[in-house]
C-alpha cells in the first residue's frame, strides 16, 4: 500500500519535470531523471547490446548474451542497469548542489 505522501511526492515530481530534469526534493533527496533506452537489451555483465530488440521481441521474458552467456530476466537486467547508471553519477558527485538549492528556494 502507498503512504499517504506518495501521491505528494508524485505530483512534486512532475512539476519538477517540466522545469528540469533535476530536481531537489523535501528532505534533500535528490531526483535525477535517468534515460533508460536500451535498458533492456543491454548486458548487465558485459555491457553488450545482445538482448531482443523490438516489439515484436517484447513478449521475450528471459535471454541469453551472446557475448558472455549470461541468462537474464529483461526486468531485473533493466533495472540492474539503471541501478548502475544511478550509482556511477553518485561516484561523480552531485554537480552545483548548492546552485540548484539556491534555484529551488528562489522558486
Amino acid at each position: 500500500m502507498l503512504e499517504p505522501c506518495a501521491g505528494k511526492l508524485a505530483r512534486t515530481v512532475l512539476r519538477g519535470r517540466e522545469r528540469s530534469d533535476v530536481l531537489l526534493l523535501p528532505g534533500g533527496v535528490w531526483f535525477d531523471e535517468i534515460n533508460e533506452a536500451y535498458s533492456t537489451q543491454t548486458c548487465s555483465c558485459c555491457k553488450k547490446r545482445t538482448g531482443p530488440k523490438g516489439r515484436e521481441d517484447l513478449g521475450i521474458r528471459e535471454w541469453s548474451c551472446s557475448e558472455c552467456g549470461t541468462v537474464h530476466h529483461r526486468d531485473i537486467n533493466a533495472a540492474i542497469n539503471i541501478l548502475a547508471v544511478g550509482h556511477g553519477r553518485l561516484a561523480g558527485g552531485i554537480p552545483a548542489l548548492s546552485t540548484l538549492r539556491a534555484a529551488a528556494l528562489q522558486g
